[in-house]
């Protein structure tokens, strides 16, 4: 039985959680808005569902569903494809209910053969791309917007490129709020007294920083100031109208319905997401310092119902997301409850105070996100895989190169790829022990089969058996052998009754069982001691 969660059992922790992931969640939905080609409100929407909604739904402690950076291009490709941003919507529907079906067919249990090399490997390259991606807006360059992180840009770019152009057009203005901010970030938790106020969190004191340094630069008239274009921009309806006006509804028609295009883009909107947020979950369970195990098949569920209502009034597709994910996990969540108020948080941002949070520099955001790619991407975490051997650290490395260079499904299905080779290739090495024990009468090769031999062993043991030489002595052992795959099998009949004879070839079977109608051969007192030996061995 599932323990009921409390979610007022640690809300000073909770609370102060949802808060930085409320700051960090604030530009990001807005950006990711901006570079799907959808309107900017749609975001918010997405964000707001996400946090109460699927927050509530869910039973991750730690993650944080939210657009997704992943789904941009998937998005602008449908919106231009449909022709209309209501007939994407009844997509974004039709997407939720995919994968409420794929919940309730516990399509979510794929999430367990996700190595953890792989996932240790996504983080770290989301980590990589967040700080490459945050250098610009923290020295005042915010030509590309906070949803986008892929390596390749708009226009032709790139992030390296953007990088040398950030310090063409550098604001010494930003430079400095993005100094104070982490100074404050940095240094608040050295601080014992400081450290306490749970309810403070210091991403909320760099942001009130980052605001008062700048009206101080603007009302002295300073040219360090920041212009509205590196502020956050959230829409501020000025009348009940114009907010009633920010909701887009869906396409109901029976031509919509009819279109494949939209059917397509739902499907593919539905599979994608639901790939991010199982991987997200995997990472969130990994984050989580209380190693609490989330119910990836109830997330989907949940993730289904997130996109049917945001679909239903306007909103983007969403996903869980590891950028809101790490900063819930590192400002000290306990509970889903974190992911509710962030929730609330955007909701009341929207209603109330959207002017003030107009004035926080992008600058500031942009410190608190270094942190996050940081730590994400420390360097201990590559030299412990270093550290594993090359088997761990290969598929490890592969994922996190493809997830900065490429995105986060091709780099995953990378580091997927080279994992399982090299789970053949070991699998290949072990399925038997080949040597040779010399007697008064001559060599024998002995080939001592593994606890289990499957079919991925069949090209290692037939290669094997094709080298063994004319008028020789084999003793194949299955004495400790559980399992023989019949492929396996009929290679050693074939090679006992048929190749062995005709090159005269001794065989001698040893431990097989008598379903596999193989012929046991009372081999004599030397044998059984060899395989004694080799037992002891191993």
């Amino acid at each position: 039985m599932t323990k009921k969660i409390n979610l007022l059992a640690h809300l000073k922790s909770d609370f102060a959680s949802g808060l930085v992931v409320f700051l960090v969640a604030l530009p990001l939905c807005l950006g990711i808005a901006l570079a799907s080609g959808a309107p900017l409100f749609s975001g918010i929407i997405s964000g707001i569902i996400g946090g109460i909604v699927v927050g509530f739904l869910s039973k991750s402690h730690i993650s944080v569903t939210g657009p997704a950076a992943g789904l941009t291009a998937i998005v602008l490709t449908a919106i231009t494809d449909l022709g209309a941003y209501n007939i994407f919507l009844t997509a974004v529907i039709m997407a939720g209910l995919i994968q409420l079906i794929l919940g309730f067919l516990k399509a979510g249990s794929i999430s367990n053969y996700f190595p953890t090399n792989v996932i240790e490997g996504m983080l770290a390259g989301i980590g990589i791309i967040i700080f490459l991606k945050q250098i610009p807006h923290a020295v005042g360059y915010d030509k590309v917007s906070e949803g986008d992180t892929s390596f390749f840009e708009a226009g032709g770019s790139n992030v390296f490129q953007t990088l040398i152009d950030a310090f063409n057009y550098i604001n010494y203005g930003s430079i400095i709020i993005t100094a104070v901010a982490l100074a404050i970030l940095i240094g608040w938790d050295k601080v014992p007294a400081l450290k306490k106020l749970k309810l403070v969190p210091a991403a909320l004191i760099a942001v009130f920083s980052g605001i008062i340094l700048n009206e101080i630069f603007i009302r002295t008239g300073s040219p360090l100031q920041v212009s509205n274009d590196h502020l956050v921009a959230l829409p501020t309806p000025s009348t009940l109208l114009e907010f009633k006006e920010m909701f887009l509804f869906p396409d109901f028609s029976l031509e919509t319905f009819s279109n494949p295009k939209m059917w397509i883009a739902a499907a593919t909107i539905a599979v994608v997401a639901s790939i991010e947020t199982l991987l997200c979950i995997e990472a969130s369970d990994r984050m989580d310092p209380y190693k609490r195990y989330t119910n990836t098949n109830v997330e989907l569920k949940a993730q289904g119902i997130g996109n049917f209502l945001s679909g239903l009034i306007g909103g983007l597709p969403m996903t869980s997301v590891v950028v809101r994910s790490s900063a819930n996990a590192n400002a000290g969540a306990r509970t889903k409850a974190s992911a509710i108020i962030h929730g609330l948080l955007l909701m009341i941002s929207v209603l109330t105070i959207a002017a003030f949070l107009n004035k926080i520099p992008l600058a500031t955001l942009a410190a608190i996100l270094l942190l996050i790619g940081y730590r994400l991407a420390k360097p201990s975490m590559f030299k412990h895989f270093w550290e594993k051997g090359k088997y761990q650290f290969i598929p490890f490395i592969a994922t996190v190169l493809a997830v900065v260079f490429l995105d986060l499904l091709k780099g995953v299905a990378l580091g997927m790829l080279i994992s399982i080779f090299f789970v053949l290739r070991g699998n290949y090495k072990r399925a038997y022990l080949f040597r040779k024990e010399e007697y008064h009468d001559g060599d024998e090769i002995h080939i001592d089969l593994a606890q289990e031999v499957s079919f991925l062993n069949k090209a290692a043991i037939k290669n094997t058996l094709n080298t063994i030489p004319e008028n020789s002595k084999v003793i194949i052992n299955a004495s400790d052998t559980v399992y023989i795959a019949h492929d396996v099998l009929d290679l050693i009949k074939e090679f006992k009754y048929i190749r062995a004879k005709e090159e005269n070839i001794k065989v001698k079977l040893v431990g097989f069982k008598k379903a596999y109608n193989l012929d046991n051969t009372d081999d004599g007192q030397h044998v059984k001691m060899a395989a004694k030996k080799t037992k002891g061995e191993n």
